[in-house]
């Protein structure tokens, strides 16, 4: 029976993995499109920085809209329809004549139905593992998003390349498509919900002014909203800068921009064995998940801050890909303190909010630099100052999040653990 229910755990996860696989590749294709849809459409940079943010305009608030729905419906029903309106965003804007306000209305459109995806991929993932678990499932979600931002950037930048940047879109819209046809047809609810799962001596329910203001809550949200401050820069602008301040062919720059997520695909499982080696060694999960994950996103701040005076040639390459990359631990080691400090009835909603609030950098950090790239000399000049604020902005937020998460003392306010009692909020069936 064991075995049967951890079958179906990792089949979940490995379609969750693409789900974000897909989800981030549809967030990274208007970035790589960028040279050739601005000179087709005549766009500023300061439009497609506006372009970029719109994604992220309806992102937050129906991240946390479709998280307390997550409450009460499957996830299954949400993640399919979620991707069957990915595929129309993604299709119809290029069904006919392109228009700026088409693509605008689209990204719009495209972010809200996408602003849910990661904690609603987390809330069906933990439904099979519980808390001690739950670093290693976490770590394959977070690399579907790697897989997302730049392995498949070859790819795409290849369909580009030969077939224009249209076929891009109709590509990951297919893909969207099928993807949703398989979940219908495998995907299954796992055991550990609001039912079951928790000790009959926590409480079943937490106000959720208490949850969200929590020390550890509050430290997620900022080492979060640090390190999706620099995956929204690699989303829109990473590949734009390689082409125009580094004058990068585009089938360089895609290399280039595969390395952050070639990093991230050692940096998330690293990170999560790391985390749980600590933690069998009675390192409280203070440190073993939140340093270790708010430490990560400093030293992206600190690489960021490096990058504009790095010159040019390896050193320069290997700074882009540790600043777009180690951040992103944060995602790893964040859910389940989010998880470890919420009732599993409840955890679907937090983890959405604490989603919306992270990515809310999204809403700026496109636009912020599409501004500072316009109003500077050249495009070198802008980048630089970009850079310069996103860096040292990351490194402030590291610290005060590792400041903040202490989630053995929230637990207890909160009551989730019983004075004397162990700290294994839920144990899973999956072994």
């Amino acid at each position: 029976m064991c075995a049967n229910v951890s079958q179906k755990g990792w089949s979940v996860v490995t379609l969750v993995f693409l789900f974000m696989l897909i989800n981030y590749a549809d967030k990274s294709v208007v970035g790589l499109s960028s040279v050739p849809m601005m000179q087709e459409l005549g766009l500023s940079h300061r439009q497609f920085g506006l372009l970029g943010s719109a994604f992220f305009l309806l992102f937050a608030i129906a991240g946390v809209a479709v998280g307390f729905l997550a409450n009460r419906l499957s996830t299954t029903v949400i993640m399919t329809v979620m991707a069957l309106v990915w595929a129309a965003a993604l299709l119809l804007p290029i069904a006919g004549s392109v228009t700026f306000t088409g693509l605008l209305i689209s990204r719009i459109v495209l972010g809200a139905a996408e602003g849910p995806a990661f904690p609603l991929a987390m809330h069906a993932v933990y439904k099979w593992f519980g808390n001690q678990q739950r670093e290693l499932p976490s770590s394959v979600v977070a690399s579907g998003a790697a897989f997302g931002t730049g392995i498949v950037a070859p790819l795409i930048s290849w369909i580009i390349l030969h077939h224009g940047w249209r076929a891009s879109f109709i590509a990951l819209g297919m893909a969207s498509l099928l993807w949703a046809g398989l979940w219908r047809l495998l995907a299954v609810e796992g055991p550990l919900d609001a039912a079951s799962g928790a000790a009959t001596d926590q409480p079943r329910w937490i106000p959720y002014r208490r949850l969200l203001t929590s020390r550890t809550a509050l430290g997620v949200y900022l080492g979060g909203f640090g390190a999706y401050w620099v995956i929204a820069l690699n989303i829109v602008w990473l590949a734009n800068y390689l082409n125009k301040a580094l004058h990068m062919s585009p089938a360089r720059a895609a290399w280039v921009i595969a390395l952050p997520s070639a990093l991230q695909l050692v940096f998330a499982p690293g990170s999560a064995y790391l985390s749980r080696w600590l933690a069998r060694r009675g390192v409280s999960s203070r440190l073993s998940r939140g340093l270790l994950g708010a430490l990560c996103v400093s030293v992206s701040g600190l690489s960021m801050l490096c990058l504009p005076f790095s010159g040019s040639g390896a050193i320069e390459v290997l700074l882009v890909g540790l600043s777009f990359s180690i951040g992103s631990v944060i995602f790893t080691l964040g859910s389940p303190l989010i998880g470890e400090i919420s009732p599993s009835a409840q955890r679907g909603a937090v983890l959405a909010v604490t989603n919306s609030l992270q990515t809310l950098a999204g809403l700026v950090a496109p636009l912020v630099m599409g501004l500072l790239v316009d109003i500077n000399a050249n495009p070198t000049a802008g980048f630089r100052a970009g850079f310069l604020l996103a860096g040292g902005l990351v490194a402030a937020l590291g610290v005060l999040s590792a400041a903040l998460i202490h989630p053995e003392s929230d637990a207890l306010r909160l009551g989730r653990w019983a004075p004397g009692h162990a700290s294994k909020l839920e144990e899973s069936p999956v072994s």
